[in-house]
């Protein structure tokens, strides 16, 4: 009984998806559906993880694939769990979304076998044409409102201190780490991140040096984001960032970062290397918090 009710519980699909929405001049937002001929239903775009793959990466990857839109993440939506067929269950995490740079790439669809459609409708519209129950309780949970992201990141695993004979500043990463901070690109990506922002540590910028160069970005060295530095300072350069217009990037160490939660009005979380937590920022205000852990360990 026991051994199969854990094969039970390890029957999981895991799945990641979006709503993605744009302003409507008769509506609160128009959303994206898509029609699946295989099941004849309309539904959110969403899809299966690949092995490895984080959910946001996979959210960004199945939306485009099914509609031929980029898009930029926004706050995280209800996870949606239902039962398969098969006897698995699935497992369904959603985040709200809109088209990346303002872009609808509206002649990048391509009608398949999986989506033979794609279309717009506004919220009272797309509730009367959704098939599922599940998806339509997604819909009074969606906030047409823009938002922009401010990502804290703990830099990757970096050789430790007893072991690096030189400046401190100069410690570098791990071969781990350096694995880390390219397996940061594609979910920094997934939030449109458009400004990096760093402790001048060689660690922090090597950590964020993947991102920044993949996207064309320079890396913006902040000496008082550094350890040692007065935390009265910290806070003072933490609550700039809530003024970046464009989603910002600050990695920084262990000891500061709680100086920043503090300076943008958001309880601190210890982080681990390589470890992210999102704000989702309306004006200047955290409305969600998210966080994505490195799947590794690594030395401060």
């Amino acid at each position: 009984m026991a051994r199969g009710q854990a094969r039970h519980t390890r029957s999981v699909v895991e799945a990641a998806g979006a709503v993605v929405w744009r302003p409507s001049a008769h509506d609160r937002a128009e959303v994206l559906l898509v029609h699946r001929p295989k099941y004849d239903d309309w539904s959110f775009p969403k899809g299966k993880l690949l092995p490895g793959e984080r959910a946001p990466v996979a959210a960004i990857r199945e939306v485009a694939e099914e509609t031929g839109i980029r898009i930029r993440l926004g706050p995280p939506l209800p996870t949606i769990r239902y039962p398969l067929t098969s006897g698995a269950s699935k497992v369904v995490r959603y985040w709200s979304a809109v088209p990346a740079g303002g872009a609808l790439e509206e002649a990048d669809f391509v009608p398949n076998h999986e989506v033979d459609q794609r279309a717009w409708f506004r919220l009272t519209e797309a509730a009367r044409q959704l098939t599922h129950a599940r998806d339509r309780s997604l819909l009074p949970t969606l906030v047409p409102t823009p938002t922009r992201a401010l990502v804290l990141l703990r830099h990757a695993g970096a050789i430790a201190r007893a072991e690096w004979p030189g400046d401190d500043l100069d410690r570098p990463l791990t071969e781990d780490g350096t694995a880390q901070a390219r397996r940061l690109v594609e979910l920094l990506a997934a939030y449109g991140i458009g400004r990096v922002v760093s402790s001048p540590a060689r660690r922090c910028v090597d950590t964020v040096l993947p991102y920044a160069t993949a996207h064309g970005l320079e890396i913006e060295l902040e000496p008082a984001f550094a350890e040692g530095v007065d935390p009265g300072l910290v806070r003072e350069h933490g609550l700039r960032l809530l003024d970046s217009p464009e989603p910002v990037l600050l990695c920084g160490h262990r000891p500061t970062l709680p100086e920043v939660f503090g300076a943008v009005g958001v309880t601190s979380m210890p982080l681990q290397p390589a470890e992210v937590a999102v704000l989702h920022l309306s004006d200047r205000r955290s409305v969600a918090i998210e966080r994505h852990p490195s799947g590794t360990t690594g030395n401060e």
